[in-house]
C-alpha cells in the first residue's frame, strides 16, 4: 500500500519554479566569464538578444534587453570571451532557466580593444581626428625632433634613414619611455619638449609589439597632447598592421619608424633630379617664349611702316588722288541736277516764308493803328496842344504857371515860345 502522506506538503510545479526563482534571485548581481554561441544579433521585433554563454563543461542561456545591448558600445560574436554581470531568472511558462546580462566586456586583449575602441569614439566625436584638423607636413624639413626610447634599433634606423635620405636635416632627440604604466606621461613631457625646439616636424616613433605593449600609445592624455602640439606630428608606431589612437589623432601615420623617417626627409638624389628636371622644363619655356618674341619682332619689322617710312604717305596720297579724280569724274547732269533741285527749294522757301509771314504782318499792321489812336500827336492832330515850362514839365493848370514864365507849346506841326501875361481860373469857353 503506497504511503499518501507526503501529499500534504507537495509544492506546484509553480509554486517549485517560484521557489527556485526565488533562491536564484537572492543571489543577487553574479559576475560570469564565458564564450558566446549561437548568437543570430537582436530578435528583429524586440530588439532582445537570446544567446548561450559556455565553457568546456557547460552551457548557460543567456538573455540581454535590447536597451543594455545599445549602450555596450560593441556588437557580440560568437567565439567572444565575454565578462558579463547579470542575475539569473527562470521563466515561469517553460522552467528553464536563463542568465539576464545587465552589462558586458570583452574579456583579456578583447576587453583592451573594447576600451580602446570606445576611447577612438569618444576623441572623434570631438573631432581629434578630422582631416580638416590635421596640418601639412612642411615638404623640405631642415630639423626634425626625434621621440622614443634610446634602447633599442628605433632611434639608429630613423637617424641613419635620415643622413642616408638627406644629411642637410638636423636631428634633435627627446628620450622617452614607450611601453608600461609610466609611457603615457613621459611622452606628454617629451612631446612638450620637443615642441619648444620648434623642429619642422615631430617624429614619435617606437617598434613593434603586442597589442598590450601598444596601449601607452592609445592613452587619452598622450591622444590629446598630440592633437594640441604645435609643431606637426607623424607616428611610426609598431608595424604595417597595427593602428593605435595616437596614429589616427597625427597629422601623418607612417607605418614604421623607418617609413616616419622616410616622409620628412626627401631623398637628395630626389631633390637633385627634381631641380634637374625643372631646369630642363624652366629652358625649353625660355626656349619656346623667345622664339615666341623672335616671331612677334620679325613681323612687326616687316610691316611697311618700318621698312619704308615714307610708305604710309605715299599710301594717303594715292587715297587723296583717286578721291580728287572720282570728283572730277562726276557727271555734269548730277552737278544741274543738283542746282534745279537747290533752286526749287530757294522757291518753296520764299514761298513757305512769305505765307508764314502774312499773318504776323497783318496783325503788326492793327497793333500799329491801336498804338496810334493812343499816341498824343494823334490828338495834336485834332488841334490840340501840349504845354510845358521850361524845366520841361507838362502844364496841365493854370496854377502851374506864373505871369512872367516862359512857356514851350508844342502844336501837330511845330512849337511855340511863349510867355504868361495873365492867368486865370476857369474852363476855356469853345465857339
Amino acid at each position: 500500500m503506497v504511503d499518501e502522506s507526503p501529499r500534504n506538503s507537495a509544492l506546484t510545479v509553480s509554486q517549485a519554479v517560484a521557489l527556485v526563482n526565488g533562491s536564484l534571485k537572492s543571489l543577487g548581481t553574479v559576475c560570469v566569464m564565458g564564450e558566446v554561441s549561437g548568437f543570430k544579433g537582436p530578435n528583429w521585433r524586440s530588439g532582445h538578444c537570446y544567446f548561450e554563454v559556455k565553457d568546456e563543461e557547460a552551457t548557460l542561456a543567456a538573455t540581454m534587453w535590447k536597451g543594455s545591448y545599445q549602450s555596450l558600445g560593441f556588437e557580440f560574436a560568437d567565439g567572444q570571451q565575454l565578462i558579463m554581470y547579470g542575475t539569473f531568472d527562470v521563466y515561469k511558462g517553460s522552467g528553464k532557466m536563463s542568465f539576464i546580462i545587465r552589462h558586458a566586456e570583452i574579456a583579456g586583449e578583447g576587453r583592451l580593444r573594447q576600451q580602446v575602441a570606445l576611447l577612438a569614439k569618444k576623441l572623434a566625436a570631438e573631432g581629434l581626428m578630422d582631416a580638416e584638423r590635421k596640418r601639412m607636413i612642411p615638404r623640405f624639413c631642415e630639423r626634425i625632433a626625434v621621440c622614443t626610447s634610446y634602447s633599442g634599433s628605433v632611434l639608429h634606423d630613423v637617424a641613419q634613414t635620415l643622413a642616408r635620405r638627406n644629411p642637410l636635416v638636423v636631428i634633435e632627440t627627446v628620450e622617452c619611455a614607450v611601453q608600461g604604466a609610466e609611457a603615457p606621461a613621459s611622452i606628454v613631457r617629451a612631446l612638450a619638449i620637443a615642441a619648444r625646439a620648434k623642429p619642422d616636424a615631430i617624429l614619435l616613433v617606437r617598434g613593434g609589439g603586442s597589442f598590450e605593449d601598444l596601449m601607452c600609445f592609445n592613452d587619452e592624455q598622450v591622444a590629446r597632447a598630440i592633437a594640441a602640439s604645435p609643431v606637426p606630428v607623424v607616428t611610426g608606431i609598431g608595424h604595417e598592421p597595427d593602428t593605435s589612437i595616437a596614429d589616427l589623432v597625427a597629422d601623418l601615420r607612417a607605418s614604421t619608424p623607418t617609413a616616419a623617417a622616410e616622409q620628412v626627409a626627401p631623398s637628395i638624389g630626389e631633390l637633385i633630379e627634381i631641380n634637374d628636371n625643372r631646369a630642363v622644363r624652366l629652358h625649353r619655356t625660355m626656349q619656346a617664349k623667345l622664339a615666341a618674341l623672335a616671331q612677334k619682332v620679325d613681323a612687326l619689322a616687316s610691316r611697311p611702316c618700318l621698312t619704308s617710312p615714307y610708305a604710309l604717305i605715299d599710301e594717303r596720297k594715292r587715297d587723296i588722288m583717286r578721291a580728287e579724280e572720282r570728283l572730277s569724274a562726276a557727271p555734269a547732269a548730277l552737278i544741274e541736277r543738283r542746282s534745279s533741285d537747290m533752286e526749287r527749294m530757294s522757291q518753296r522757301l520764299a514761298h513757305a516764308a512769305s505765307r508764314i509771314c502774312q499773318e504776323p504782318a497783318a496783325r503788326l499792321d492793327r497793333l500799329a493803328a491801336s498804338l496810334n489812336a493812343l499816341s498824343p500827336l494823334a490828338v495834336l492832330n485834332r488841334g490840340y496842344a501840349i504845354v510845358r515850362s521850361d524845366e520841361g514839365r507838362i502844364v496841365t493848370s493854370y496854377a502851374q504857371a506864373e505871369v512872367g514864365d516862359a512857356l514851350t507849346i508844342h502844336l501837330a506841326d511845330g512849337s511855340i515860345q511863349t510867355r504868361v501875361t495873365r492867368s486865370q481860373e476857369g474852363r476855356v469857353d469853345h465857339e
